[in-house]
């Protein structure tokens, strides 16, 4: 049988190989471990705090430390992932904070509850200024990238141009603006932050929302000068998942 042009093993060498499972989550702490120092010390204390319970409970209950050690390890080895998760996206945030986009990248971290624009809703071509949108069960949320008198300028421009398509007085319009002074979110802090918002409308209800946002969408390429294009301004998400 003939072989196949790109089955060649020069095709296969030319195929780069994606790191294994572990040695991602290596890359991940040793990263991670270079811009926050405290990961290693909270690591090893919710090792150490895992493994001291499980042999006390273990040493109470069934007068033995053995099972202690085994559920301490299993627990402590649980905790320490957690503990690398989430300092990973802080500091995955960290990297992109003040970077054009990075509002984004963070919205699109949420999970769900939100339906997120892949797009800027609206832009300022000349300080290239963007806010982003979303949508789901709290209402709408509008978000600005810093405080500037350009940012609450789109936010208000915005705020109206979706009003003007509801039909439901009800449903909330939230204004966020990210950064880290008085009545702010700072950007770590946005996906809980919005997450943590309360639900107020039914799914009928979210669903219809997004059905009349969607008469909103529009292709602000067609609007930007050329030279400009506000999607070059993305981060790379996948910052976000600490590689």
């Amino acid at each position: 049988m003939a072989r196949k042009k790109n089955d060649s093993p020069a095709a296969d060498a030319k195929k780069p190989k994606q790191p294994g499972r572990f040695k991602q989550m290596l890359q991940v702490f040793d990263m991670t471990r270079k811009v926050d120092r405290t990961l290693v010390p909270y690591m090893v204390l919710a090792l150490v705090a895992s493994l001291v319970v499980a042999i006390l409970l273990s040493w109470l209950i069934l007068n033995s430390p053995w099972y202690g050690i085994f559920l301490g390890l299993a627990f402590g080895l649980l905790a320490a992932m957690f503990i690398l998760a989430r300092k990973a996206e802080a500091a995955a945030f960290n990297r992109i904070r003040g970077q054009q986009g990075a509002s984004l990248a963070a919205l699109q971290s949420i999970r769900r509850g939100w339906n997120v624009e892949d797009e800027p809703v609206q832009l300022d071509p000349r300080t290239q200024t963007m806010i982003f949108r979303a949508s789901g069960r709290a209402g709408i949320a509008l978000i600005a990238e810093n405080g500037s008198n350009v940012s609450l300028k789109l936010l208000e421009k915005e705020r109206r141009s979706v009003r003007r398509v509801l039909n439901h007085e009800n449903v909330p319009v939230h204004q966020i603006i990210v950064g880290d002074g008085e009545g702010e979110v700072p950007l770590h802090k946005l996906p809980s932050h919005m997450t943590r918002m309360k639900k107020v409308l039914t799914r009928d209800e979210s669903a219809e929302v997004s059905r009349r946002l969607a008469a909103l969408k529009r292709s602000l390429r067609q609007s930007v000068p050329k030279g400009v294009d506000p999607m070059r301004a993305r981060p790379n998400h996948k910052a976000l998942r600490g590689r």
